[in-house]
């Protein structure tokens, strides 16, 4: 990794006090009329919490004083922190008509309990719980554009979130869209895992300078996925880029994945000292001909994996990676995964080792494992990857280590096994 890389991931480092200089106004949403009283929705009074404070030049909406707050959606403004006690939760609305039809992400979708747009210096913070309450709609097995998202930052920059609770979205749980500098770290996200379909837990999506710190996930879904474009993209999408997630802890889930739609392109991404706990993969990478770019400059180190049933998914063939593999002409969506490192993953109680399969016409370039051992029931399978391995080693139960139809430098050689 290159010298201008780890000074580029090392700035993600930095502590963001988005909203500090604006925390002089409180308004406590009690005071704007809001009950409390876990029935009544309380929906224009902390709305009304948040544009005063806003109006002021910024300050804290304070939820307190009762155990829960029903509201519909609420719009986030500049300078105003969201503070939510420790024994309060803000709970999403369960009549669905309280969520409008919005155009979101590209497509028609229906409003986030939380938002904003085109704002700045956004905090929310206080030791509460903010719970989506989506049980009522993950028995629809539609598309999930058709749920609403539970919190998305549109356009926006300067986000804190911490010490917070965030549990049951209906679908995606938070999206930064286009947005920049965003922190997230000391809190959890959780919903519950098969039946909460596409609860994903972070998705930064086109946006860039994002920081996921000690951050417990446990979802029904991509614990983490960065995205850029949706599928087949007429164009125009900006790339997901210097994205670091570190010291955290991912139960269940799919595991922490890059795409699968990344038509804009994602790099310089740090992943470092994450445990996975019985999450359906762990480095998960992931496109198709029709919703790829250019994923480079990808780092993961530091991993730990307990019963992970693919610990190691790289694949350009998404969902599915085909029987028989013929070679197509490059296109504008063709993937192009370049410049990937692991180093220094542990994994116990897999299913499947790995899954490295790249396309004929754009195989896998420049991926190197260093200090690699997995243990599994199978093996490796390895396709159109050009890789570079030391002390990478896989132990399978059943069958061999390395289904190897690759250029793999390393393998089955002193110190590649």
């Amino acid at each position: 990794m290159s010298i201008r890389l780890l000074v580029a991931l090392s700035i993600l480092a930095l502590p963001a006090v988005p909203g500090a200089a604006f925390a002089a106004r409180t308004c406590e949403v009690k005071r704007y009329g809001a009950r409390g009283d876990g029935v009544s929705k309380d929906t224009a009074a902390i709305q009304k919490a948040i544009d005063d404070c806003a109006v002021a030049g910024g300050g804290k909406v304070v939820l307190a004083g009762a155990a829960m707050y029903v509201s519909g959606p609420l719009v986030l403004k500049s300078h105003v922190t969201l503070s939510i006690a420790a024994g309060t939760a803000l709970a999403g609305s369960e009549d669905h008509e309280d969520y409008p039809t919005v155009q979101q992400l590209r497509e028609t979708s229906r409003m986030a309990l939380l938002s904003s747009d085109d704002a700045s210096d956004i905090t929310i913070s206080g030791g509460g719980t903010i719970d989506g309450r989506g049980q009522s709609w993950w028995p629809d097995r539609s598309p999930a554009s058709r749920r609403p998202r539970l919190i998305v930052f549109r356009h926006s920059r300067h986000i804190l979130m911490e010490n917070i609770t965030v549990r049951n979205s209906p679908s995606w749980t938070i999206v930064p869209y286009y947005s920049d500098d965003l922190t997230f770290r000391n809190m959890s996200i959780d919903a519950p895992d098969r039946i909460s379909h596409n609860t994903d837990g972070i998705d930064p999506f086109s946006s860039s300078h994002v920081l996921i710190d000690h951050v417990t996930i446990d979802t029904g879904d991509d614990n983490v996925a960065i995205k850029s474009g949706q599928p087949n993209s007429p164009g125009g999408d900006a790339p997901s880029h210097d994205i670091t997630i570190r010291d955290s802890t991912f139960l269940h889930g799919h595991g922490l994945s890059i795409g699968s739609e990344v038509a804009g392109g994602v790099y310089n991404v740090l992943v470092e000292r994450v445990h996975f706990k019985g999450t359906g993969t762990g480095v998960r990478i992931k496109s198709n001909r029709d919703r790829g770019n250019v994923l480079k400059n990808l780092v993961y180190r530091d991993l730990t994996m307990e019963d992970v049933a693919t610990p190691i998914l790289i694949s350009e063939f998404y969902p599915t990676i085909p029987d028989v593999i013929e070679a197509q002409a490059v296109g504008r969506l063709t993937p192009h995964f370049s410049d990937i490192t692991i180093a220094n993953l542990t994994a116990t109680g897999a299913r499947q080792a790995a899954v490295i399969v790249g396309l004929p016409e754009s195989p896998v370039t420049a991926l190197t494992l260093n200090h690699v051992h997995i243990e599994a029931d199978k093996g490796a399978l390895i396709k159109y990857a050009h890789m570079t391995t030391r002390d990478f080693s896989v132990t399978a139960a059943h069958g061999a280590a390395y289904l190897a139809g690759a250029d793999v430098e390393g393998l089955n050689t002193p110190g590649g096994q």
